[in-house]
């Protein structure tokens, strides 16, 4: 065995390394529970439905494979509500069929897998273990023939369901987003004054091409094959790739060096009306809510301070619901009530980086700066962080001529 021989071997060899693995153990956790909860769940419904006499099997091995899509990968188009329910179903439809037409065992197996993915492609169900579905549906035994077309409805359709219904339930319980859609993408709306998104760089740290929707679809067209991610995730994934690598041809810009120092806040008693005046006087669009020490306890808005019908504040909806003489008296109300708890804050030393994926992928428009001690010193706006990054870039622009 010559060198180049056994060199060109281990590079060949090398590419059945597996990828490194993202995931954290957490979600690891959370998907083995969950797909042990849902296997359960789906045998013991099955054999208190079915009984102890019948043939029809309590679970079928594909539904294992399943799980492990509806539970360990959620977000691939192929672990998808539909996927799993036609995909099962046109697959066991088309097995029967071979099995009844098909005299020879491997000839129908064969038949029905091949033509069981190309229904699947054609209806846009495909889900890999309905495969071993219509490979069941030939080679299961005496039994499973002995059901012909019933095995379509009993156990595959009734074990489909009941798996995925375990799955929504467990995937809701546990704050995970199933059926899987990506997050619609929010283009940072800029305020008056504001000006607009910082535009994607290219790997080489110049200035790209903004990549579109219809850019990223014709690229998929052109590769012809199907990949296990959703269109919507690839874009989105793009979206903040190209985020990051902006953020990073600025060195190491940090929160402390875009931020608002003279933060206007107010306390948790403050009144509706009093808040509102700031909000005026100071021309802001948000308030942090502090308590004595100057730790930040909520934030308002003037969506929530707002006294219109379009943007009344939920809460307030329901008390003039409940009692009606308190419109008047609304403008005495304490922010308390209103102000949101659930505020994400960042540290003063906080890369700009991740204020890039909070402002452009999740909706932020203001976020609040603390120190070591958790106390209020500064906060981030759309505008504090775009003029930031213009005063960086400034300096690296070629001088006109």
């Amino acid at each position: 065995m010559t060198t180049v021989f056994r060199y060109r071997l281990l590079r060949w060899l090398a590419r059945f390394a597996p990828n490194p693995n993202t995931l954290r153990w957490r979600e690891r956790l959370r998907s083995g529970v969950g797909a042990l909860i849902g296997i359960g769940f789906t045998g013991a419904l099955s054999h208190h439905l079915l009984g102890n006499a019948s043939s029809i099997p309590y679970l079928i091995a594909p539904m294992g494979a399943s799980a492990v899509l509806l539970f360990g990968v959620p977000a691939s188009p192929l672990a998808q509500p539909w996927s799993i329910i036609g995909g099962n179903l046109v697959s066991a439809t088309v097995g029967v069929t071979a099995a009844l037409l098909i005299p020879d065992p491997v000839t129908a197996a064969a038949v029905a897998v091949g033509v069981a993915i190309c229904a699947m492609f054609t209806l846009r169900c495909v889900h890999p273990p309905s495969g071993a579905v219509a490979l069941t549906a030939v080679l299961g035994g005496p039994a499973v023939r002995a059901l012909g077309y019933e095995f379509v409805f009993e156990p595959v359709a009734l074990q489909s369901v009941m798996l995925l219904a375990a799955a929504l339930v467990y995937h809701a319980a546990t704050g995970h987003r199933y059926p899987h859609a990506a997050p619609a993408a929010k283009p940072a709306q800029p305020a008056a004054g504001d000006a607009g998104a910082a535009p994607p760089v290219s790997a080489a740290g110049g200035v790209a091409g903004k990549i579109s929707r219809a850019d990223l679809e014709a690229v998929l067209r052109e590769r012809n094959e199907l990949l296990d991610i959703d269109t919507d995730d690839l874009e989105a994934l793009l979206r903040e790739t190209e985020i990051r690598a902006y953020a990073r041809s600025f060195g190491e810009l940090t929160c402390a060096d875009v931020m608002s120092r003279n933060v206007v806040s107010i306390t948790p008693s403050t009144t509706v009306e009093a808040a509102r005046t700031l909000l005026k006087q100071h021309d802001v669009k948000a308030l942090p809510v502090i308590d004595a020490q100057q730790h930040v306890k909520g934030i308002v808005t003037r969506a929530d301070l707002a006294d219109d019908g379009a943007e009344l504040h939920p809460l307030r909806v329901l008390l003039y619901a409940i009692l009606p003489t308190l419109r008047p008296h609304a403008n005495s109300l304490e922010v308390a009530m209103l102000m949101s708890t659930h505020v994400r804050t960042v540290a003063a030393t906080t890369p700009i980086v991740e204020l890039l994926g909070l402002f452009a992928g999740r909706g932020h428009h203001h976020v609040p700066v603390v120190d070591a001690q958790r106390r209020l010193v500064g906060i981030v706006t759309q505008a504090d962080l775009i003029s930031g990054l213009h005063r960086q870039a400034s300096p690296l622009q070629p001088e006109s001529a």
